[in-house]
């Protein structure tokens, strides 16, 4: 059972390493200036470093509270401001981003787990 909170941090950080690649391309950046997102070409990099630097830190369990906070951090605005299913008239898109939101309120409590209890077993804690 020790392994067990090892097993979801791989798994809770995975999206957040995996995706923070994409946060550098001109796709990325541009899909963030058409929701309106200020200063996109500063903001959606920042968010991919935050994205990087949180899940490793939770993967690794080294300072993972402060991981989960910027996974927190980073989660808030872009929850809000990329995924407004509210402003879409077309049914289709706005249950698409409807489930987007709820899985990124799901990430956002799973990081606000993390904040409050740690990494557990199997991790480098300081």
């Amino acid at each position: 059972m020790n392994y067990l909170p090892l097993l979801g941090r791989i798994f809770f950080s995975a999206i957040f390493i995996l995706a923070s690649f994409s946060h550098f391309t001109r796709g990325a950046i541009q899909m963030a200036y058409q929701q309106e997102v200020p200063l996109a070409i500063i903001l959606v990099p920042l968010s991919g470093i935050m994205a990087f630097l949180g899940g490793v830190s939770i993967l690794v369990g080294y300072r993972a509270k402060i991981g989960a906070g910027l996974i927190i951090l980073f989660l808030i605005p872009v929850t809000l401001m990329m995924h407004k299913f509210w402003a879409f008239q077309d049914p289709i898109s706005a249950m698409n981003e409807k489930v987007l939101f709820m899985k990124n309120l799901s990430m956002l409590g799973g990081a606000i787990f993390i904040a409050y209890f740690g990494s557990g077993p199997f991790s480098l804690k300081r």
